[in-house]
């Protein structure tokens, strides 16, 4: 595993200037904000907004670092990580936003969380980077020693920084809620049911089932990932598709011509249909849910964003992507489709084909990157505005060209088709996911309540 510098970690403080968007009721315009002073202890209606978005960035890009180099974990299980850090995030920053509430009561077995003291300032960049510190510390547990070490300077710098622009017992106090927030976040990530995603699968067995595929036949990946609890409650209404078209080897059988399609694509890639699979791969890189952290950062960068939008963004983002992984899962087992590698080496009969790059050990229908990026693109949507035009930078690193998009739905749709370029899922399957990530995230968007 490759270690993150500590130095680098130092280097991560961002200077931003005014944001250019109001979103929702969270972030309307309210008196009762009080200045903020080296001397000042009271007056903790000082208000998230006037804070720049540096320390979400910060610690959105450790995590990234984190994710590139982190080993033994499934790429759908970082929706967790997602999803936890927004929740830590919002939840340490929520009180400095007078028109918006908690999640408590809102996310399924959430409580407890503390609150702040009445009539107290608090510095809210302190108190998010004591959340995000324990809250990634926990959520990364597994990393290398030099990792965490990175991890513990950045909190160590920008607390320092802290320090130097507040009273160091509103600091001290902002630390201390933080990491308060943090614990009760990840004592209710410890009962989600993810120990019990990866138990032992009874492989059912048949035609046009799911079995292991070339060229590592590992057993089936996170089986149990949708039994899962969801967050929130009703997320999955009506979101389950139909069933996958009717397994036949006849060769005039739909089935059999939309296993064709995806062959006879394969025989005719173009340069453009290959970067777009290669590029939402996704593994080795920054993980899926990782890809959409990247976009998010990317755009709160652009807009030059404060810290109140940045906190309801990535809970919004992550809370989306989390509950719509357990709605594909619980399709994909479902159903235990056969993958496209499978029945073009044994019915089409081309022995030695493969896919652009390895299938992962799941089964077919639904196609996950169709529903999450279909469902990240949403949610980040409904925050920034559906037309909101950028340029993903993700892969730059890896010598990818960047690509560009005129809303996110259309990032969504990219990551989607881009499986069936790869090879690795049928048209069909891609389709369905598109409709299913976009249900969940609007039923999301219909019943979690941040403005009070």
């Amino acid at each position: 595993m490759k270690p993150i510098n500590p130095i680098f970690a130092v280097r991560l403080i961002l200077i931003l200037a005014i944001p250019v968007f109001i979103f929702s009721g969270c972030l309307k315009d309210l008196p009762g904000k009080f200045p903020t002073g080296k001397n000042k202890q009271h007056g903790h209606l000082t208000q998230t907004k006037t804070f720049t978005s540096d320390v979400a960035l910060a610690w959105m890009d450790m995590q990234l670092q984190l994710m590139k180099t982190a080993t033994g974990i499934p790429n759908v299980a970082f929706v967790r990580h997602c999803a936890y850090s927004g929740i830590a995030l919002y939840e340490a920053v929520m009180p400095g936003m007078p028109s918006c509430q908690s999640l408590e009561g809102q996310l399924n077995g959430l409580s407890g969380l503390p609150k702040t003291k009445p009539g107290f300032e608090y510095y809210w960049p302190a108190s998010a980077n004591s959340a995000l510190a324990s809250i990634t510390k926990q959520m990364f547990s597994t990393t290398s020693t030099a990792n965490m070490t990175a991890i513990e300077s950045l909190e160590n710098a920008l607390n320092t920084q802290y320090k130097a622009e507040a009273d160091g017992a509103t600091v001290d106090r902002s630390i201390s809620f933080g990491k308060a927030v943090a614990q009760k976040v990840f004592e209710f990530a410890q009962t989600d049911g993810y120990d019990h995603a990866s138990d032992y699968y009874p492989l059912p067995t048949g035609a046009g089932l799911w079995v292991p595929t070339a060229p590592a036949f590992a057993l089936a990946s996170t089986p149990y990932f949708g039994k899962m609890r969801i967050m929130v409650p009703g997320s999955g209404d009506n979101a389950q598709p139909a069933a996958p078209t009717t397994y036949s080897e006849d060769p005039s059988s739909g089935f059999y011509l939309m296993v064709k399609e995806l062959h006879d694509i394969s025989q005719s890639l173009t340069l453009e249909q290959i970067e777009t699979a290669l590029y939402w791969r996704d593994i080795p890189g920054t993980t899926t849910p990782g890809h959409y952290v990247s976009i998010l950062k990317q755009v709160l960068e652009k807009d030059k964003t404060m810290l109140d939008k940045a906190a309801i963004a990535y809970a919004q983002m992550g809370i989306t992507v989390y509950d719509v992984s357990i709605s594909c899962w619980q399709t994909k087992y479902a159903y235990n489709l056969v993958r496209p590698i499978t029945y073009i080496r044994t019915v089409l009969g081309h022995s030695t084909w493969s896919p652009v790059f390895a299938t992962p050990a799941h089964p077919e229908y639904t196609a996950a990157h169709a529903v999450l990026s279909a469902a990240a693109a949403d949610a980040l949507g409904y925050v920034f505005g559906d037309n909101y035009s950028f340029t993903d930078h993700t892969y730059d690193y890896l010598g990818m060209q960047p690509r560009s998009f005129a809303s996110f739905r259309a990032f969504g749709e990219d990551a989607g088709i881009s499986r069936l370029y790869g090879g690795i899922h049928y048209r069909p399957s891609i389709i369905a996911g598109l409709i299913q990530g976009r249900q969940v995230a609007s039923n999301i968007r219909n019943k979690l309540n941040l403005s009070k």
